[in-house]
């Protein structure tokens, strides 16, 4: 293999990348490699890879199956065929907390009281209609990319990529029966509506902000990520 393939995550990958004969620029997730195909290990690795500049296709390893992952020991048979490639493209979405950056996110945000077995009170809101107020633990909002991860545990469907359609769910709602929502995530919002706890926001899983009553989490799409499905990659459903 002749164009350099960069990797990104994990030198085990870059190793068995070289061994199978390949030209391997390896970076970090301050200095992601220029190059047109980028390997990417772990979930942190894609986050820094979709936040850098350029427009890199991009072959997920160990990063979930929203992303369509191949497993590390298959990584050169998979860039192998990086050429014959079907791409994905997911969206991301800069998060806002009270009008301040706070993120970008790749799989989910979620916004849920610090302390155990406490509520608050939400609610979800689209640029056009509200949604839904509810009492609850948190929310969780699933890009397509994350839609396989929580919120498909408490009943979301799972999420083709391509548009900017995600699943939006309360976590532990104060109901029997309580609603999720399948919703455009370009403009959508979240407010804290009662100041009965401490609320945080996370931004695929990184604390990013704390929440007040009255300030909302606010979503915008940023841009897309390409990523390559190959032989090798795995099921979204499986």
């Amino acid at each position: 293999m002749s164009e350099s393939v960069g990797v990104v995550g994990e030198d085990a990958v870059a190793d068995r990348l070289r061994a199978a004969g390949a030209s391997v620029v390896t970076g970090t997730a301050d200095a992601v490699p220029s190059t047109d195909h980028i390997v990417a290990v772990g979930r942190p690795a894609l986050r820094a890879v979709a936040a850098a500049e350029g427009d890199p296709l991009v072959l997920p390893v160990a990063a979930g199956r929203g992303v369509r992952s191949v497993d590390p020991e298959a990584v050169p048979a998979a860039v192998a065929a990086l050429a014959d490639a079907r791409i994905e493209r997911h969206p991301l979405f800069d998060v806002a907390a009270a009008g301040t950056t706070a993120g970008t996110a790749v799989f989910n945000v979620t916004v849920v009281t610090d302390e155990a077995a406490r509520i608050s009170a939400y609610a979800v809101e689209t640029p056009g209609d509200t949604v839904g107020r509810f009492r609850a633990d948190g929310v969780s909002i699933a890009t397509p990319a994350g839609s396989p991860g929580y919120t498909r545990r408490v009943g979301g469907p799972v999420v083709a990529p391509g548009g900017s359609v995600g699943v939006v769910a309360p976590i532990a709602p104060f109901q029997t029966d309580p609603d999720h929502w399948v919703l455009p995530l370009d403009g959508l919002s979240v407010s804290v509506t009662r100041d009965e706890a401490t609320v945080a926001l996370f931004v695929d899983g990184e604390r990013a902000a704390t929440v007040a009553r009255g300030e909302s989490v606010e979503l915008e799409l940023a841009g897309r990520i390409r990523t390559a499905v190959v032989a090798e990659s795995r099921s979204r459903f499986a």
